[in-house]
């Protein structure tokens, strides 16, 4: 008798149909859990959905006194230290993930590994204190006043007449645009140098040798072979520490400003979705076009990150099927 038909007429056992029903029910429950707040958000904020309509996407006004709300400022702030984040923290993400692999000495994988991965153990909320007592400090004294100065040579920053220009310039105040993405950046390293570690582990070991037989550099195989093999997946790891920085809270709450208004300056206070939600909720009155509008936030928080996340879901699998 063939394994086939073995299996088709052994009996089923209670244990084994049992387990099986048990996985599709918690899998279920994830499923309904994820409907359910999808749906929630989206009922408590129809009111905001009702009165504002598509244009609430891109209105900049926050105003409470005349019940005028608009999501365009929290989530070009949103996006912009999110942006300044994935900037800081991919590439030293990958740098981190490739000494780890490539150069790190054997004994001091393991600990250094560990010792990157405890970043993510740390509460959001100490990172904004952190940023908030230390950071915004020194980014006040030292380092925005240093960045105003030599970026007036770029010559990609000729005059005032530049739109680039006034990015570069503003009150070093600390807290702010730069200042939220800077900290946001110390928070998703862990998560991209762990993913963007595991995933350069998956290619061929044989590859990077062939290159190496072949007389190419060291940079030549990481450029050549090494990105080339996964370059699928390490943009997944990417798109995980993206998901990361869209939805924290405490955090940027600390040190963005929680100024709602559109981002014109590196320096300048503004508000993400998350700390306008943190700020605004508790004064906001039960059934009030206030609260309705904060839960529109969230639900278009919550797509967007669920857009992300699903993508790089995607990505990582696509980049291990690839392997």
């Amino acid at each position: 008798m063939t394994a086939v038909s073995f299996e088709h007429s052994r009996k089923p056992h209670l244990g084994e149909a049992l387990f099986k029903t048990l996985l599709y029910i918690a899998a279920g429950i994830v499923l309904v859990t994820l409907g359910a707040i999808l749906i929630i958000l989206f009922l408590s904020g129809q009111h905001a959905f009702a009165r504002f309509g598509v244009a609430f996407l891109w209105t900049d006004q926050w105003d409470p006194v005349r019940d005028l709300y608009g999501a365009a400022a929290p989530i070009a702030g949103t996006l912009a230290s999110s942006a300044i984040a994935l900037l800081i923290a991919w590439p030293l993400g990958f740098g981190i993930a490739y000494f780890l692999t490539e150069t790190c000495p054997k004994f001091l994988r393991t600990p250094l590994g560990i010792a990157v991965e405890l970043l993510a153990a740390i509460p959001s909320i100490v990172y904004g204190m952190w940023g908030f007592f230390v950071l915004a400090p020194v980014m006040a004294s030292s380092i925005q006043p240093w960045i105003t100065e030599h970026t007036t040579w770029l010559p990609v920053l000729p005059s005032e007449d530049n739109p680039l220009w006034w990015w570069f310039q503003g009150a070093p105040v600390g807290v702010g645009l730069l200042t939220g993405g800077v900290v946001l950046a110390i928070m998703i390293l862990p998560f991209i140098a762990a993913t963007t570690r595991d995933v350069l582990l998956t290619t061929p070991q044989l590859l990077k040798d062939g290159g190496y037989a072949m007389g190419a550099t060291r940079w030549e195989v990481v450029t050549g072979i090494v990105i080339p093999a996964v370059r699928g997946s390490l943009f997944g790891a990417v798109f995980l520490g993206l998901g990361r920085a869209l939805g924290e809270t405490m955090a940027i709450t600390f040190v963005i400003g929680n100024a709602n208004r559109l981002p014109d300056s590196f320096y300048a206070p503004v508000a993400s979705i998350a700390s306008i939600v943190a700020n605004e909720f508790p004064d906001s009155d039960q059934g009030s076009l206030k609260l309705a509008s904060l839960f529109a936030l969230g639900f278009v928080l919550f797509v967007v990150s669920f857009v992300v996340l699903a993508l790089a879901r995607l990505l990582l699998r696509q980049g291990r099927m690839a392997a």
